[in-house]
């Protein structure tokens, strides 16, 4: 494995230079003329006096631009800051003056299609001498969504990310024949890892530049798509177009999803329409970000269909070289019985340094050498990792404890639930009533009354919810989960 990230794409370029390696709207290119082509960006960049350690931003849709810049920047000791496309002007002048950017590339700013732009790219990349990176060098911060007051960079660096790469091609077994689709936001670890991985083994990188359903199911036909990491959401609602059956999927080998539990009917659709396997994953900005999958040992593949589902659809098993432990609060690891819940936290090659200037948020993440995630779990006698909710999403009412995914996978069962968010309200008598934002398939009609005592069929009345709000969309983070902050003050 290469000691820096720009030397994935230089050693790709050498072996496999003929191979194609991205396609957008507008281009379609070799590993060669990506390789000569981010040569002359990196130099570009030196040339107008950037650098190294300076941070670069970058605030664009999907396109090849985005890529070119994650190499640009790793070959010549830049940080580069990818921006929320979804953020408001402030919040983005937040995250630029905390991260003291030089430059901002991207629409409206640097335009990629202004002449200034273009003239980045009529630098000799022939003299460019790619700075060396040590395992510790910080590549790349990213912001975290969903936050309030001050904003939060996590800094990962050259190791965080090949020791990411060098991983996730051996637990997804990526090889030259893999097309990725980047359809996800490339500003957000859930599709930027593949930058990284998808480069490292020569496979082509197809870009999208918004989801839209039918128009991702025709892009997985039309340019053969192997392999994609897309949030239950978009996975809901390909499954659930009308038109989804009218393309050949047959290209598509794994489906990979994160960000918010799945129903385990919404992995037996993918199945049945799409046709692949389906892996559920778990990670965060601040791990690079995967720490499980939900990959199927061999003796668990022995199992019935039903019961096979419901294991893909947990929250997966830690991949090698990921050191994970659920605690309690006393820091004692709990059983394996998938009933004592505790904090997971974790340890390895993987997990940032820290946050960028943020001394506090460090202490109060990164203790005794270990990441405390704020996620809450449950374990099983297989390995395997459920999250049960964030610490801070768990509903406390008259008392007892409630966690929102036993909630909202309750909601999903209902054939006209399409949607579905568990949040909890001040209430005067209960101290948090338990209630839930829910979205409906398209023509169908259900009140309120009926879905709370469809709930209440398997529910105990305490986690049963009090308030049931309809919604034609529900609020969302820039990386697409659902924002129960946003519902909580609404």
């Amino acid at each position: 494995m290469p000691n820096s990230v720009w030397q994935l794409l230089e050693s790709s370029a050498r072996d496999q230079g003929a191979r194609p390696a991205i396609k957008d709207a507008s281009k379609a290119w070799t590993y060669e003329e990506w390789f000569v082509h981010c040569r002359k960006l990196a130099q570009g960049l030196l040339d107008i006096g950037l650098r190294p350690g300076d941070r670069l931003a970058i605030h664009a849709a999907n396109r090849e631009e985005y890529l070119s810049c994650y190499f640009a920047a790793a070959a010549t000791g830049l940080i580069l800051v990818p921006l929320n496309t979804r953020l408001t002007d402030g919040e983005t002048k937040d995250i630029l003056r905390d991260s003291g950017c030089s430059l901002v590339l991207g629409k409206g700013i640097w335009s990629f299609e202004e002449e200034r732009y273009g003239r980045l790219l009529t630098a000799k990349g022939e003299n460019l001498q790619p700075i060396a990176a040590a395992d510790e060098t910080p590549a790349q911060i990213y912001y975290t969504s969903g936050t309030t007051g001050r904003p939060k960079g996590v800094i990962l660096t050259h190791g965080n990310l090949l020791s990411h790469a060098q991983m996730s091609i051996a637990a997804l077994q990526l090889s030259k024949t893999d097309v990725w689709a980047h359809v996800a936001p490339l500003f957000h670890l859930a599709d930027a890892w593949a930058t990284f991985a998808i480069t490292a083994v020569a496979g082509s990188h197809v870009l999208q530049s918004e989801f839209a359903a039918e128009a991702t199911l025709e892009l997985i036909a039309a340019e053969r798509i192997s392999i994609t990491n897309l949030v239950p959401t978009m996975l809901n609602r390909m499954v659930r177009h009308p038109r989804a059956g009218n393309y050949d999927y047959s290209s598509l080998r794994l489906l990979l999803s994160g960000g918010a539990p799945i129903a385990s009917r919404v992995v037996a659709e993918i199945h049945a329409v799409l046709g692949c396997e389906y892996v559920q994953t778990y990670g965060l900005t601040e791990t690079s970000p995967f720490l499980t999958m939900s990959i199927l040992p061999q003796h668990l593949r022995a199992l019935p269909d039903a019961e096979q589902l419901a294991y893909r659809a947990k929250t997966g098993r830690p991949l090698p070289g990921i050191d994970l432990q659920i605690v309690d609060a006393d820091g004692r690891q709990v059983e394996a019985d998938s009933k004592q819940v505790g904090e997971i936290r974790v340890r390895g090659r993987t997990v940032s340094p820290g946050y960028w200037q943020n001394p506090e948020a460090d202490a109060e993440s990164f203790r005794d050498g270990w990441f405390y995630t704020g996620d809450l779990a449950v374990l099983d006698g297989e390995g395997f990792v459920d999250i049960v909710d964030r610490k801070k999403d768990v509903i406390i009412s008259g008392g007892e404890s409630v966690y929102s995914t036993e909630v909202e996978q309750r909601l999903f069962e209902h054939p006209a639930v399409l949607e579905a968010a568990v949040y909890g309200r001040e209430d005067p008598e209960w101290g948090e009533r338990i209630c839930a934002a829910v979205v409906l398939e398209a023509g169908e009609d259900l009140s309120a009354e009926e879905l709370i005592a469809f709930c209440r069929q398997e529910l105990a009345p305490f986690k049963t919810p009090k308030e049931i709000r309809f919604m034609a969309e529900l609020p969302r983070t820039g990386s697409g989960k659902i924002s129960k902050r946003l519902l909580r003050s609404s």
